[in-house]
């Protein structure tokens, strides 16, 4: 390679950052290339993204002095697929790949709405030319693993780097041809450009604090189409929306720069109000000088949502996210320099400031905490603000950025009056550095206009009079019991809870203390010690289902409770089915017949049931175009009570929905975000259900369509969640009911509403004091938490060196020791050498994924015989192929006392943890 050639390789090297993902051609490039650069390459582009990987491949590339490499890049780019990079650098002619820039910055903005509107696989086969063969795989893959609207992402990314210059115009066909209504948005004729620009410039400039929001209070990313995609037009997706003067008046405040917390009800518009403030807080910035936003939300589907929102309202300003489900494989640093809003999750700043990667908050001009009432205890939200104080009091020069909370309600705590009510409150605002509440007081009448108080009606209905199913079901836990008495006579003794009662939430405590207990139960004979624990194990496994029986018969119908049993006695025979086993499913078969005679006797009806039926029957006969959402405690009484009315003929009428949450309980996987989504989408559109019955998830934070019936069926919270759940409840003439058997849930929510009163009368009194003396106020408390946190800082542990056992917790087997437990990348933990290999066997994993450096293949369990304890995963890391293991399936044994412990998180297991090297693979 000339001279020439590779001046001229260094000059055009920014195109072919933007179109090259080198990873694509390092096979091709192995004769030219190190084994340790290739990897290095591969790490850059987990870690940091493709176009970094790309300056690292370049770096590479201009060093090379062997003969012929030039065209060995050439040729790797022609069989890999970039036969435009190609044809440019083999003519140094940019021409083609340059026009594209336009269509790239297009794309870019309309990202957010191709997001939502484009299924990948429907037009992945027109567009297969235009993209290289891996990204057409890696998309297909993202969509069958994380859905559509990642798959979306990803190709959105991949056609931001295609180097063929007919991809805009095949993108637009391939939508013509679907029918898409997102070939609208896509203008590939000339002029594209100025047109797009000057059409954004005048909405943008119409007002200083006009922004473009839908009608919907609450836009996001989870319900956020009203119509079906063929009604949605250009103008109701961006016609702006100006702000209601309540809105004004809420935002007010923090526009003058004060530290505030915003209390408003839900669905008038509080994310509005912040953006808002956020509009105002980077315009002021005199040239020369930006500002930089940052945005929490607690949860995935809220922070997907508020992504969304700021996405699209800010076009102008670099938007970007880091969740937990996306922070291993972005670079956080970058990210939060380069962009000017940022939407986060708090636990990714607070680890970032513990490494110090983001070295303090002063990096921010302006943090927003959604559903802020959570600033308190160990709560990301505090954590976060532990550090802000801690530079706020301890003198730091750097400046802090303003603070803003948004919430429903405040709440009171426990406090018993008002006195004990405004303590609270002035906690949290010290809490959050706030110096002002602002709630709507001039503008009540134009709120009340927006979001209506539904009326509350309290329903105590009787339980039933005999309960069969309960006393056959409680024998049968009483004879398990007994049981598990015979092979430990100190039953009694392994948990402090007294008089527990079956089918109870005490009950459920019972069984895990137990379960603790017995995880680290010795005896001199540890054969008969692994037997002990595993039949123990089993019995309070097995009197666990019984009690969640229990509680759904209670709240529903025996046949669902029935049903949940006979899927667990299902799956047991499918699995080990050992001796115990055996014996506890033949005890509960030969009560099966009469359990199914008592299910479907009629007078067994639960009264309940018979009440909520009548209730829902009332409100759609007043008027059939209601829309409900049914609040209960658990998943299992989510899929009972769907499961009732769509069996009930006189309910015909009705057709519900579910949303529970994301997170895993015992076997059961919550809701995955797109299909939260489409439940969302399905209920706002109010075709497809017009009930909705649903878990805590939908209680806060995220947006849900108006509805005119609010029921909360034996479910009760605090005094915030009480005012987050009939804010649910909040169209014209709703109303809200709740109902329950327990006079105790009653009183609970009465307790509430006083509450509730206590913490208005609370704010309004504060809002009459002096700020001045507020701020002292505020002042001595931060002064006072920060010497009771600052006494209590514990010293880091020292790491135990001394060789520990891990065993099994089920079974008690020897799994391996500590000495040959590594750590990956800080957080992940493998075991090496061949004899742990022999402990453990592996199952294809049902949910196969890729995540930073690792591939996710199988999962692992104990290989003792009838043991099978889930032990936890089997991935190929890097070119490794290693198990990774989880503490909390393991009991922690001191190998010179014999004691034992239970961790249920690696951080809090203090043993000398050693960097896994490679170089041990090979001995």
């Amino acid at each position: 390679m000339t001279t020439e050639q590779r001046r001229s390789l260094q000059a055009f090297q920014d195109y072919i950052r933007k179109t090259l993902d080198p990873t694509y051609i390092l096979s091709y490039m192995a004769p030219w290339f190190r084994e340790e650069e290739v990897q290095y390459i591969q790490a850059e582009k987990n870690n940091k993204g493709p176009m970094e990987a790309a300056t690292l491949f370049l770096k590479f590339l201009l060093e090379l002095q062997e003969e012929g490499w030039f065209r060995g890049f050439l040729d790797a780019l022609d069989h890999a697929g970039y036969s435009g990079l190609y044809e440019a650098i083999e003519s140094w002619d940019f021409k083609k790949i340059e026009k594209l820039e336009e269509y790239r910055l297009l794309l870019k903005r309309l990202q957010p709405e191709f997001k939502t509107r484009i299924i990948p696989t429907d037009i992945i086969s027109d567009l297969s030319e235009c993209l290289i063969n891996q990204e057409c795989e890696e998309i297909l893959q993202i969509c069958s693993t994380k859905g559509m609207m990642a798959g979306a992402e990803k190709l959105v990314e991949c056609l931001l780097r295609s180097d063929k210059e007919n991809w805009p115009k095949t993108l637009k066909l391939a939508l013509e041809k679907e029918r898409n209504k997102f070939s609208e948005l896509w203008i590939v004729e000339k002029g594209i450009k100025d047109v797009e620009t000057e059409d954004l410039e005048d909405k943008m400039e119409t007002s200083d604090i006009q922004i473009f929001y839908q009608e919907d209070p609450e836009c996001q990313n989870l319900s956020e189409n009203s119509c079906p995609p063929s009604e949605v037009s250009d103008t109701n997706l961006y016609s702006p929306f100006k702000p209601r003067n309540y809105q004004l008046e809420l935002a007010l405040p923090a526009m003058k720069g004060k530290n505030t917390i915003i209390c408003a009800p839900t669905g008038c518009g509080k994310t509005f109000v912040s953006l808002l403030i956020c509009e105002h807080h980077l315009k002021k910035f005199p040239q020369g000088q930006k500002g930089k936003v940052v945005f929490f939300a607690n949860q995935i589907p809220v922070y997907e949502q508020q992504k969304s929102v700021f996405s699209k309202y800010f076009e102008r300003h670099g938007v970007t996210g880091i969740s937990g489900a996306t922070a291993e494989n972005v670079p956080v640093e970058q990210i939060v320099e380069n962009n000017d809003i940022i939407i986060l999750t708090p636990q990714i700043l607070v680890n970032n400031l513990k490494k110090g990667t983001i070295p303090s908050l002063s990096i921010f001009t302006l943090m927003i905490f959604d559903e802020c009432h959570n600033t308190s205890k160990q709560h990301p939200y505090n954590m976060i603000m532990f550090n802000y104080l801690d530079q706020k009091l301890g003198g730091s020069s750097g400046p802090l950025p303003q603070v803003i909370g948004l919430t429903a309600s405040v709440g009171v705590g426990d406090a018993k009056n008002t006195d004990e009510a405004l303590d609270y409150i002035c906690k949290l605002c010290a809490s959050l550095d706030a110096s002002v509440i602002a709630t709507v007081k001039h503008n009540l009448e134009e709120l009340e206009q927006v979001v209506y108080k539904p009326q509350k009606f309290f329903r105590k209905v009787e339980s039933r009079i005999s309960d069969k199913f309960k006393y056959i079901i409680a024998q049968l836990m009483r004879d398990t019991e007994s049981l598990a008495k015979r092979i430990c006579k100190d039953l009694e003794n392994l948990s402090q809870i007294q008089n527990r009662e079956f089918g109870t939430q005490k009950y459920e405590q019972w069984i895990v203390t137990v379960q603790k207990a017995c995880m680290v139960f010795q005896m001199p004979d540890k054969d008969e010690e692994s037997r002990i624990c595993k039949a123990l194990f089993l019995y309070t496994s097995h009197l666990r289902k019984y009690n969640d029986a229990l509680i759904i018969s209670e709240h529903a119908r025996m046949k669902d409770a029935l049903d949940y049993l006979k899927d667990f006695f299902s799956n047991v025979r499918a699995a080990g089915f050992d001796e115990i086993e055996q014996d506890l499913t033949q005890r509960f078969e030969e009560k099966l017949q009469e359990l199914e005679s008592v299910s479907r006797d009629p007078s067994n009806e639960n009264p309940k049931l018979e009440d909520l039926c009548f209730i829902l029957q009332e409100e759609y006969h007043l008027n059939p175009e209601t829309i409900t959402i049914l609040f209960v405690k658990t998943r299992a009484l989510v899929d009972a009570l769907k499961n009732w009315i769509e069996g009930n003929p006189k309910l015909s009428f009705l057709k519900p929905g579910i949303l529970t949450g994301r997170g895993k309980t015992n076997q059961n996987t919550g809701m995955t975000l797109p299909a939260q989504k489409c439940i969302l989408d399905a209920f706002k559109a109010s075709g497809d259900h017009n009930i909705l019955i649903a878990t805590s998830v939908a209680d806060e934070g995220i947006d849900i369509a108006q509805c005119n019936l609010v029921i909360l069926y034996e479910y009760v919270g605090n005094v915030i969640k009480m005012i987050q759940t009939r804010g649910r409840g909040r169209a014209r003439g709703s109303k809200c009911f709740l109902l329950t058997s327990n006079a105790g849930v009653i009183e609970k929510e009465q307790i509430n509403m006083y509450k509730e009163k206590m913490m208005n009368d609370s704010i309004l009194r504060l809002q009459t004091w002096d700020e001045a003396v507020f701020r002292e106020k505020i002042l001595h408390i931060q002064t006072h938490e920060k010497f009771i946190r600052d006494s209590q800082e514990k010293p880091k542990p020292v790491p135990d060196k001394e060789n520990k056992k891990l065993l099994c917790r089920k079974c008690k087997a020897l799994a391996c020791y500590t000495a040959d437990v590594r750590v990956i990348e800080e957080c992940h933990y493998t075991v090496l050498g061949d004899a742990f290999k022999e402990c453990f066997v592996s199952r294809p994993h049902p949910k196969p994924k890729q995540f930073s450096s690792f591939e996710k293949r199988a999962k692992i369990f104990c290989a003792r015989q009838n043991c099978s304890h889930d032990w936890g995963i089997h991935v190929k890391y890097k070119t490794f192929e290693i198990p990774v293991i989880k503490i909390e399936s393991f009991v922690v044994e001191d190998i010179a006392t014999g004691v034992q412990t239970l961790y249920s998180k690696w951080k809090d297991f203090h043993f000398e943890k050693i960097p896994f090297d490679p170089a041990e693979m090979s001995k």
